[in-house]
């Protein structure tokens, strides 16, 4: 469906190309998950870094299926939010857009308008999970579909099992990377406050559990029916920023497990602090405390 796209610069006839991507779905017919499972908690995230523009894979504008496509000039500032699909073996070793092989194994992704690479950043609305990976590939041209995912990008964001899921991809200023860490002070929390919060899951031992009610300036991004979506959200801030990020377990039934960063200093400190995370890093955020 989109790694002929590299060539669309040669001479290929309209017939030819509506059947090689007819033959290529987002979860074909006769596409599959390879033999050799994934830890989706260890999945290491693509590394975004400077790489130039060709023109491989950058042809503007193109048609696929009688419908026709633009490369944006740049990815700077792209957010959206759509379904995500992903494709697997049968396409694993077949040239991507650009060239390159394909490899169920790797985080890279088809995009139909950002330029090819471009660095993005997907958030699986539905649990939490981020991923970011390398867009190198032309798609989906399917449906409503916004992106299409490698199969080690789906299971990190934990829906390799169902085929889809509702996403916001974010595009990743690589002038700006890796992000710079906290600027807003931070004020350590009395020592009565580090209670853990008993629960059944292995990740409630984490020293950034916390039970509700805890006091200070907090900047909340999130609240998840599960632990591991929680987790999964405290430890892709962390990693990505440097603050400070808990969870917090309310006392309430059913629980959710609430993901804030800090604490800081005082109520400015934490409005400055939220504009920081909406700005490269949460689509939502509030101050709590």
């Amino acid at each position: 469906m989109r790694r002929w796209i590299a060539r669309a610069a040669a001479p290929l006839g309209a017939l030819l190309l509506a059947i090689l991507l007819s033959a290529c779905g987002t979860t074909p017919t006769g596409d599959g998950t390879p033999s050799r499972r994934l830890d989706p908690d260890r999945i290491p995230d693509a590394v975004p870094r400077h790489e130039p523009i060709r023109a491989a894979g950058n042809k503007s504008p193109y048609t696929v299926l009688g419908k026709t496509y633009r490369v944006l000039p740049t990815a700077k500032g792209y957010r959206a939010r759509g379904i995500a699909s992903w494709y697997g073996t049968k396409f694993h070793g077949r040239p991507t857009s650009n060239g390159e092989r394909y490899d169920v194994y790797g985080m890279t992704a088809a995009h139909t308008s950002l330029p090819i690479p471009t660095y993005v950043r997907v958030t699986n609305l539905e649990n939490g999970r981020q991923a970011i990976v390398r867009v190198n590939d032309r798609g989906p041209f399917v449906h409503d579909r916004l992106i299409d995912l490698s199969y080690a990008a789906a299971t990190k964001l934990g829906f390799a099992h169902k085929g889809t899921a509702r996403v916001e991809v974010e595009a990743i200023d690589v002038d700006n990377w890796p992000p710079r860490k906290a600027y807003a002070q931070r004020s350590a929390a009395p020592s009565s406050d580090l209670s853990t919060q008993p629960h059944t899951s292995s990740s409630a031992s984490t020293p950034n559990m916390r039970p509700a009610g805890v006091g200070g300036h907090y900047v909340q991004v999130g609240a998840f029916g599960s632990i591991s979506a929680a987790e999964a959200m405290r430890r892709q801030l962390t990693e990505a920023t440097g603050f400070a990020v808990q969870i917090e377990a309310t006392s309430s039934k059913p629980v959710l497990y609430r993901v804030k960063v800090g604490p800081v200093a005082d109520q400015q400190a934490a409005e400055q602090l939220r504009a920081q995370l909406l700005a490269g890093y949460v689509s939502e955020a509030r101050v709590v405390r």
